[in-house]
């Protein structure tokens, strides 16, 4: 396949992300612009979906020049447009898959829809220095919790998976029950840093289960009860705060690591990548490289700007499904696909 030019579009919750990427010999990122909604959403203490919409509806445009003007591309250079089909919230990722089939027709290139976690799960490979294939990839991104085994593009096996809550999801709930702001997940892990281990015990969920899967609602539940057991959120000190917060990061991390080398084993593997927004988390890096460097695995991350959602992995999904054989649709009608397990995708 010749090279070719795709731009990338992701919408699928609170941030608006656009980009280029070029497949010639290796591919490369030539332009990627990201909005991030967190200052809205952060007086309401979550993302609410209205406003999500209606904030990417103002930022889509301005982002596109924006990566155009970056990249010194004009938009009939453009092959093809990749964007986030699902899942998601359902009137962002409209916003997002309109503008990209409106603008796929009105140039008359193919349009690429692209399951949201799989670009999660690809991004490492747009790293300085990428896994190769076959690998086995943790998958923390949102409400997503899943160990799977990747031969290639589009062939992926589930190994494990939550059973409830996903480690995002817990990181947030958890931050809520210490009095934390919106976005939890980085405020809670912020604070572990200042907590000293040991002063609290939280249970790690599954770690002994003999399987893959995954349970954090009850590492939430043990929160509540320790919380509740000092007197409740208002009453407690600054350093008991960061004490739990050291606990319940300390707790998941174990989890996420154990089970992680639990499947390279599994897997007869040395490759593990870790993508989605959890996956920035230092702790669980250190943690994730020295059980590594113990097993001679090798760990691979995508960059700190990656690992939240972003158009870069959606425009390089849809290049390597194209490069793969994948063809890209005629542009016109389209459906998302809020809810979409990753394992329903085939090469």
């Amino acid at each position: 396949m010749p090279p070719m030019l795709i731009l990338g579009i992701e919408s699928s919750c609170d941030e608006t992300g656009v980009a280029l990427y070029r497949s010639d010999d290796g591919g490369r990122l030539l332009a990627h612009a990201l909005h991030s909604q967190v200052a809205m959403h952060e007086a309401y203490g979550g993302v609410v979906p209205e406003l999500a919409s209606r904030d990417h509806i103002r930022r889509i445009s301005p982002l596109l020049r924006q990566a155009l003007a970056q990249s010194g591309c004009s938009l009939g250079e453009i092959d093809a447009i990749a964007y986030t089909q699902g899942p998601g919230l359902a009137g962002a990722l409209l916003v997002g898959a309109a503008f990209a089939e409106s603008l796929a027709m009105a140039l008359g290139v193919p349009s690429v829809p692209v399951h949201h976690l799989e670009g999660h799960l690809l991004s490492p490979l747009l790293s300085r220095t990428p896994p190769r294939f076959p690998f086995v990839a943790l998958l923390v991104s949102g409400g997503h919790t899943q160990l799977m085994r990747v031969d290639g593009v589009g062939r992926y096996t589930l190994l494990g998976e939550t059973l409830d809550d996903a480690a995002g999801e817990a990181f947030d709930k958890t931050a809520k029950l210490l009095g934390l702001g919106y976005p939890g997940g980085p405020a809670l892990s912020a604070l572990a840093e200042k907590g000293t281990p040991g002063v609290f015990r939280l249970p790690r969920p599954m770690l002994n289960s003999g399987d893959l899967d995954f349970s954090f609602s009850g590492l939430k539940t043990a929160v509540l009860v320790q919380v509740r057991e000092l007197g409740g959120e208002s009453a407690l000190t600054e350093t008991q705060r960061a004490d739990i917060a050291q606990a319940f990061q300390a707790a998941i991390v174990e989890v996420l690591v154990k089970k992680s080398s639990a499947a390279l084993r599994l897997a007869g593997l040395d490759q593990l990548v870790v993508a989605g927004g959890v996956g920035a988390n230092r702790e669980l890096r250190r943690q994730l490289d020295a059980r590594a460097k113990k097993t001679g695995a090798t760990v691979y991350y995508p960059e700190f700007e990656f690992c939240t959602d972003n158009g870069a992995m959606i425009a390089l999904a849809g290049a390597l499904r194209l490069q793969a054989g994948t063809p890209g649709k005629a542009a016109g009608s389209f459906a998302i696909r809020p809810r979409w397990p990753l394992a329903d995708l085939v090469a």
